[in-house]
């Protein structure tokens, strides 16, 4: 099949999915009357539309394009990543959903302001805000990239009209037009990618099985190498890096925990994390294993020198796929895009208002906090364009380095910020802010003296202390830094005074909390036995009192 443009019915597939993704915003406006509303609707939305909407939070058109190219040129080792998460979620979810419920208001770094101070809850908060922006920048590059290479539109113009959608969305709707964005987006996603590696296996000659053969073969299945090295890309590497990975996303990612918020319950909170993770590994597994079946069918068959493996999958489903598919496909890379940009921009706009506007003018009425969300949206939805902007007019060399090098130095030990706030009562404010200001060194230490900068051959170390540079893999470093916040954190905060700390920021408080409600549920089931028995006693004595006077 020579097929490399798209017709008609695939542009009226595409409008009708952005038609349908902007009546989702109207649809929900007229409910958006508080902060309340805006950014939780707690209570409107059911679990299992949480779930899904958690789902399409972690899924976008990186998905669709960073999965099938690792799957192509290598094995499924960056699968381990996720594949950690749902040990993380099990382990820890029966008690972060509930506290992060009881003590917060909206903002995640609340907590870690109660638990810490504020510096704490600044450091965590500026360094979502900044992993924020540089993640929807780059959706954006990557979506405007990959459908000007399909359909020749301008990269400019993709990034503009997203954007927009994206603003417009949030503005009207909210979250809760986010979420049943979602739910539609989720359906979508299983969707096309079933299709596309259904008709990947019809292609291949052989099929599933000559696909797993081949695979096999050239060394594209498994998730090795298995060496006990922290160097390279290893198993171990990437399985310790998804741990701390699954803590961080669903312990202290604004984006997850609002989601925490919405629902009515804490078990229905629960049963929507649950959900979420559940169906995103089977997710983040059908895309790899589509790399992996396209490398297959392209062993069968040429590919042209100037596809590389990043637009293989592009390449493909142009080429390959019939008429109507395509549309269908391409709106749902779209839809992906806008739906986690959409949550990415909510939550951004909730940490504006809740940890800097609020703070910069406290005792307003909820209209004007309602009214400055609104103009947070606009303009971080302006800044998240033109960083779009300045990814597709310097390209994916250089620049990108150099900004995901700037978020990594303040953002580093988060999850050692949190993990001692949850389960140290010892650790306390003033030996936590050492410990950050130590990771903040440490962190700009091995990223500078590790990360090569410039285009071409022309790169060069920001840093270069010869062998006392950093070799370590940069999977490591995020997590070499929450150790070393929790190690020094804690040290630290033994030279200070023991803090008076509410029971209900820590684990043991939750702990306590669970073991009291156990007593009393057994105190109740013992007193209810008892009555059961008194009235089974009375009962019988009246008998025999009315039997000796009958």
């Amino acid at each position: 099949m020579t097929k490399t443009a798209l017709g008609a019915v695939d542009y009226g597939i595409i409008v009708i999915v952005i038609m349908i993704t902007l009546y989702m915003g109207m649809r929900y406006a007229k409910n958006q009357t508080s902060t309340h509303s805006f950014f939780s609707a707690r209570g409107r939305v059911p679990s299992w539309a949480i779930g899904i909407s958690l789902l399409a939070t972690l899924i976008s058109s990186v998905t669709f394009l960073g999965y099938p190219s690792e799957g192509f040129t290598s094995n499924w080792i960056l699968l381990v990543q996720g594949l950690m998460v749902p040990i993380v979620l099990l382990l820890s979810i029966w008690f972060i959903v509930p506290m992060y419920r009881k003590v917060i208001g909206l903002s995640t770094y609340e907590y870690f302001e109660k638990r810490f101070g504020s510096f704490a809850r600044y450091y965590s908060s500026i360094a979502f805000v900044l992993r924020q922006f540089s993640g929807m920048g780059t959706v954006l590059y990557l979506l405007a990239v990959a459908l000007s290479s399909m359909t020749g539109a301008n990269t400019f113009w993709v990034i503009a009209g997203t954007g927009a959608i994206i603003i417009t969305i949030n503005l009207l709707g909210g979250l809760e037009a986010v979420i049943w964005l979602d739910v539609f987006q989720g359906f979508m996603l299983f969707l096309s990618g079933i299709i596309c590696l259904l008709l990947i296996f019809f292609a291949v000659d052989g099929g599933a099985k000559q696909v797993w053969h081949i695979a096999q073969m050239n060394h594209r299945t498994g998730f090795g190498p298995y060496d006990f090295d922290f160097k390279n890309l290893t198993f171990i590497v990437v399985a310790i890096n998804g741990l701390f990975y699954g803590i961080q996303k669903y312990g202290t990612d604004q984006t997850v925990v609002q989601r925490y918020l919405t629902a009515k319950t804490d078990k229905g909170a629960i049963g929507a994390s649950l959900l979420g993770i559940l169906l995103t590994v089977p997710v983040w597994a059908l895309f790899m294993f589509i790399g992996t079946a396209l490398f297959a069918y392209y062993t069968q068959q040429p590919l042209p020198a100037n596809v590389n493996a990043n637009s293989v999958f592009p390449y493909f489903i142009m080429t390959e796929l019939p008429t109507g598919v395509v549309g269908f496909v391409l709106a749902a890379m779209i839809s992906a895009a806008i739906c986690s940009l959409s949550a990415d921009l909510n939550s951004l706009a909730a940490v504006g208002v809740e940890d800097y506007y609020k703070k910069i003018k406290p005792g307003k009425t909820d209209r004007i906090y309602l009214a400055s969300s609104r103009w947070i949206v606009v303009l971080s939805g302006i800044i998240t364009i033109i960083i779009g902007f300045v990814y597709a007019y310097l390209g994916s060399e250089g620049i990108l380095g150099v900004i995901f090098t700037l978020y990594a130095i303040f953002s580093g030990g988060i999850v050692g910020i949190f993990l001692l706030g949850l389960f140290s009562s010892r650790a306390n404010e003033k030996g936590v802010n050492i410990a950050i200001v130590t990771c903040i060194f440490f962190t700009a230490y091995a990223l500078l003296t590790s990360t090569e900068v410039g285009i071409g051959d022309n790169k060069y170390k920001l840093l270069d202390l010869g062998t006392f540079n950093f070799t370590h893999h940069k999977l490591m470093l995020g997590v070499y830094s929450h150790i070393l916040v929790v190690v020094v954190g804690y040290i630290s905060s033994l030279f200070f005074p023991k803090p008076s700390i509410n029971e209900n920021l820590l684990y043991s408080g939750w702990l306590k909390l669970r073991r009291e409600r156990k007593q009393q549920q057994q105190a109740h089931t013992v007193i209810s036995e008892k009555f059961k028995e008194g009235g089974e006693t009375s009962a019988r004595e009246n008998g025999k009192r009315k039997l000796f006077v009958g």
